[in-house]
């Protein structure tokens, strides 16, 4: 298995085989935890303006995301998992919109498959990628707005990699010194209205979940994440 470590923009764009795009603060962690509420799919979109109109066309769509951090106007939420709880969306269509993890989905074109990737499943993408029987791997990490690499994106993708070679880490302690280096502006009360304390803990939550996210392919529509169980 040949498995690459790439980065922002550029990475997603030489992306092949399986593209595990990773943001672990926030996108990708707030995406599962949408899943994990219910959420029936979610639309991963690069253009805000695409976002508020699939919102005009379908009100009862579920707009989520940030630039620069902060939630939109006219959002439902922000890109938040905390946040995220105090949202309904059971059965419902969310449209998510980031400053970095979806603008990789978008970018990814030339890649066989498209996964959504953060700590809180990676066991499960591994597991995914070992049945698949693919040759080539793509693990994307998207950075702080897709502009410059952060520890947390890069970690995951070495926990990935390490998974599926059957090598170890000390994930404790590499996440416990997250808080002193990118996750450390959500310990910053300055900056809790943007980055609240309680998404660390959430977005870190190693193997939470035991499933993946798959971008599928719509011909006549617009491409979707689809939650699916291992």
């Amino acid at each position: 298995m040949n498995i690459q470590i790439l980065h922002m923009i550029e990475g997603a764009k030489q992306a092949k085989g399986i593209a595990v795009v990773i943001d672990v603060f926030r996108a990708f962690s707030v995406e599962a935890y949408c899943f994990a509420k219910g959420a029936k799919k979610v639309i991963p979109v690069g253009d805000i303006d695409l976002a508020y109109r699939l919102k005009k066309e379908n009100p009862d769509i579920i707009l989520a995301g940030e630039r620069h951090g902060k939630i939109m106007p006219g959002f439902d939420t922000g890109n938040s998992p905390s946040e995220l709880m105090n949202i309904d969306v059971k059965d419902k269509v969310v449209v998510h919109t980031t400053s970095a993890g979806t603008q990789g989905i978008a970018n990814a074109q030339n890649a066989d498959e498209i996964l959504g990737g953060s700590l809180v499943n990676a066991k499960a993408i591994a597991e995914y990628i070992k049945k698949s029987g693919a040759q080539d791997v793509s693990l994307v990490c998207m950075g702080l707005e897709a502009l410059s690499e952060t520890e947390e994106d890069t970690l995951c993708a070495e926990y990935i990699k390490s998974l599926l070679e059957g090598t170890t880490m000390d994930m404790e302690k590499e996440i416990e010194s997250l808080k002193t280096t990118s996750g450390a502006k959500f310990f910053d009360k300055a900056q809790n209205d943007v980055f609240p304390e309680a998404d660390f803990a959430m977005c870190t939550d190693l193997d939470k979940f035991n499933f993946v996210m798959r971008i599928k392919k719509n011909c006549c529509d617009i491409d979707y994440m689809e939650k699916i169980e291992l």
